[in-house]
């Protein structure tokens, strides 16, 4: 099951819990009339909403900044008196009253953090004033581990505020457990763009500055100018800031790639650019089409003896921007690529068209993979489609 999927089951069950429990404390009390409807739907709408404002903070973990931004949806959520999130090490928020119980808080669930079971006991204080006199307190999980805890304070003990603090702790957890899916996808889409830069060839490094070093004599202006290239070439490649980057940026390193294959190939390559001005701002995974490329270039030149022409377009297709890689080379047997796109390839061979066509799906559903076509002597043409919009990917 997907983690939104996960989310969306787990979620309804504490929400409309903690709903009924709101909805209890404020029908016990006249309330104005409301455009939303019944007072059923009316509590509903509130928890649902309040449950979504709480969300996004959580979503970067449990940390003093998310617990601060979440804390008072929570505590609106359960409609206690205050409310205090922890980590395993102190407080790391404090919303309502009664501030003043922050200081023993910690302590008070040393026993919830080693056996992860919930408890409730008294909020004593010297503070004659003070309305927190019970507190619940639920442990905050993700895989089976006790990364702190909700605690819930209340002037009376309440058996429906226990049940309902466990729920919003369980809804909190999930919350935190898709922040940790977010970060490993990031790791993990880290290490593959590592694998990538691992990719790019020695031998090409090693035949760039050859081929610059060729020019040094016979043409000093066009080795600096190469060179230059190459750095700015390597200098993109390997950044390390952003899993995402403009199609723009990655047209550009690549004819910075192609323009070193052509100081060593000369008049055997013949590229062909074809790119529409308004889907250069289009944001696309780092180092998606660069791969492509070079795997255009590789069959291209395989065992041509004349030219290998090669043509890169960049068009608007309506919602997305839709990329053409197409080579005339020596093609590939289509079952050879299956296997490779399956990954069962040797170590060898196809990394490149493997490593993006998982990115591709990874980051824009499975509906976004390559598509390939090509035969034995038949050439090759790669189509990358890509949405002009999606949240959480930016250009940088």
């Amino acid at each position: 099951m997907s983690p939104a999927a996960l989310a969306v089951l787990i979620v309804l069950g504490p929400l409309l819990l903690a709903g009924g429990f709101v909805l209890g404390r404020r029908t016990a009390r006249p309330e104005r009339t409301s455009d939303v409807g019944t007072p059923v739907e009316h509590a509903t709408f509130e928890t649902l909403h309040t449950a979504s404002l709480a969300a996004p903070p959580l979503r970067a973990g449990l940390t003093e900044e998310s617990a601060r931004r979440a804390a008072p949806r929570l505590r609106s959520l359960l409609g206690t008196d205050a409310l205090c999130l922890t980590d395993r090490d102190g407080v790391l928020a404090w919303d309502g009253r009664g501030e003043h119980h922050a200081a023993h808080a910690r302590e008070r669930v040393e026993g919830l953090l080693a056996s992860g079971r919930g408890t409730a006991f008294r909020a004593t204080c010297d503070d004659l004033d003070c309305p927190l006199r019970w507190a619940v307190a639920a442990p905050l999980t993700v895989d089976h581990r006790v990364l702190g805890t909700l605690i819930a304070y209340a002037p009376r003990e309440s058996a429906v505020l226990a049940r309902a603090a466990g729920e919003v702790a369980r809804w909190v957890s999930v919350q935190l457990e898709l922040a940790e899916l977010d970060r490993s996808r990031t790791r993990l889409i880290e290490a593959e763009i590592k694998a990538l830069r691992a990719q790019i060839s020695p031998h090409f490094i090693f035949n760039s500055l050859a081929a610059i070093a060729s020019f040094v004599r016979t043409d000093p202006e066009r080795a600096r100018e190469l060179l230059l290239e190459f750095a700015d070439f390597t200098r993109y490649s390997f950044r390390r800031h952003g899993e995402f980057t403009t199609l723009a940026d990655e047209l550009h390193s690549i004819d910075q790639y192609l323009a070193l294959v052509r100081a060593r190939f000369g008049q055997r390559l013949s590229v062909t650019l074809q790119i529409a001005p308004e889907v250069l701002p289009v944001a696309l995974p780092f180092l998606c089409l660069q791969p492509l490329v070079e795997n255009a270039v590789k069959h291209g030149l395989e065992g041509a003896v004349t030219t290998s022409r090669i043509t890169i377009s960049a068009l608007d297709a309506g919602a997305e921007a839709e990329v053409v890689i197409e080579d005339d080379g020596v093609g590939m047997d289509p079952e050879r690529l299956r296997r490779i796109l399956r990954g069962e390839g040797d170590a060898s061979t196809g990394i490149g068209l493997l490593n993006v066509d998982e990115r591709l799906r990874q980051v824009y559903g499975d509906a976004y993979g390559l598509v390939i076509e090509t035969g034995i002597g038949a050439g090759t043409k790669i189509t990358v489609r890509v949405p002009k919009y999606r949240a959480g990917v930016h250009g940088t």
